[in-house]
């Protein structure tokens, strides 16, 4: 790869101390951009996600793969005073360190920002928490469904009885705030020469997410509503019921939208009507406009609609796929996304989602180098090229279990 072609993070290190879902999946989309990330592990057990299934590719849990991708396992045992040092002795020549652990308990290894910053003042540690690192709650393990519980998700999420999103959001959305922040830091290391700390909460990015919904409490007292597919401020903005049981999404966000939908399913008389002459009107008198085009949409099966829409292509619009339906779907197979990696551990390639973003110049699968570890694959390599261990000393280090 050309020196122009070279991903944006190439050269950086990253140090990542963190399991489960938000970190692990940052830290994979900073190794997709470039980056060579040391996931660092437990010996005999690692990433808890390692276990997480079915399904299986072989042995392998379809959820580890998804989200570890680019990376080099190195499997320590932290609680050993030897352990620590090895970690040290990375993060001194690291340029990011990613951990998830409860606030303080990385103090006790000597492992913490204060704790590192001695031996490298260039080092990025970035903290993921669940509630932060300090406060009330600050000590309670932060797992994804508890924090779209407390922290409102669930309250605007279904119809009746609320429900959470059907991946773990706030997690996935907390990776992507620390990939950000990281990426600034980076930035901002040019220009100053010094690292910094990073702290990422899954509460705080629960709340950053509310948006327009925590606006319109805070600044109008509203309380939100479930809605189910619909929308509080915008009609129709929903999901209609078609002939055949099949589901359409129509999004009529303004009145041109509106005018034109109305033109698609010949219903052009609700363009005059009072009660649906703008959004605020439409918004008001809901229960009686969404009554009509429910009744409408049941007259045709799905795919006369998306035919229909499909010729007017004026107005947002498209049917709910299940996995299926995403994955033949044209502009996704046109998109190219989904890749097949070699997994040079096992007798089956895996295919897998690539990276969301293009940079020009790069070919998207360049960017997939190697496909999720397994547990401490690269401990002897990353110890022998980055801190010149010994085999003797490696030896050892297996021999006393410190090492993997």
């Amino acid at each position: 790869m050309t020196a122009i072609n070279r991903l944006p993070l190439h050269g950086v290190k990253i140090l990542d101390l963190t399991r489960v879902l938000a970190g692990p999946f940052a830290s994979m989309v900073l190794a997709d951009y470039g980056a060579d990330v040391i996931k660092v592990e437990k010996p005999g057990q690692g990433d808890d996600t390692r276990t997480w299934g079915p399904p299986y590719v072989e042995d392998q849990s379809a959820y580890f793969l998804s989200i570890n991708r680019n990376k080099r396992s190195i499997a320590i045992d932290m609680s050993r005073q030897q352990g620590q040092t090895i970690i040290r002795e990375l993060a001194k020549k690291s340029d990011v360190l990613i951990e998830n652990y409860l606030p303080g308990q990385l103090k006790k290894f000597g492992l913490e920002y204060q704790d590192l910053r001695s031996i490298n003042d260039r080092l990025i540690y970035c903290s993921i928490t669940g509630y932060g690192s300090h406060g009330p709650y600050s000590n309670r393990p932060g797992y994804d469904l508890v924090i779209q519980a407390l922290g409102g998700m669930m309250s605007i999420t279904g119809s009746s009885e609320p429900v959470k999103v059907g991946v773990a959001v706030i997690d996935l959305a907390t990776g992507l705030s620390s990939v950000g922040a990281i990426t600034a830091a980076l930035y901002q290391r040019e220009k100053i020469g010094k690292g910094t700390k990073i702290e990422c909460s899954l509460l705080e990015t629960q709340l950053s997410l509310l948006s327009h919904i925590g606006a319109n409490y805070l600044n109008a007292g509203w309380e939100a509503q479930r809605h189910g597919t619909a929308h509080a401020s915008i009609v129709p903005y929903q999901a209609f019921t078609c002939q055949d049981g099949e589901r359409i999404v129509v999004a009529a966000a303004n009145d041109q939208f509106f005018k034109e939908l109305c033109k698609i399913i010949n219903l052009q008389e609700l363009v005059t009507n009072d009660l649906f002459r703008s959004n605020k009107f439409r918004v008001t008198n809901r229960v009686q406009l969404i009554s009509i085009l429910s009744k409408k949409f049941m007259e045709k099966p799905l795919t006369e609609w998306l035919a229909l829409f499909q010729k007017s292509n004026k107005v947002p619009y498209g049917p709910i796929n299940d996995m299926k339906g995403v994955f033949e779907n044209e502009q996704v197979t046109f998109q190219k996304q989904v890749l097949e990696m070699k997994n040079p551990n096992r007798t089956k390639s895996i295919r897998v989602v690539g990276p969301s973003v293009n940079f020009e110049n790069i070919e998207k699968s360049s960017m997939l180098r190697h496909a999720a570890p397994l547990l401490g694959e690269h401990t002897r390599s990353i110890l022998q090229t980055e801190l010149n261990y010994t085999n003797e000393q490696l030896d050892k280090l297996i021999h006393e279990k410190i090492i993997q």
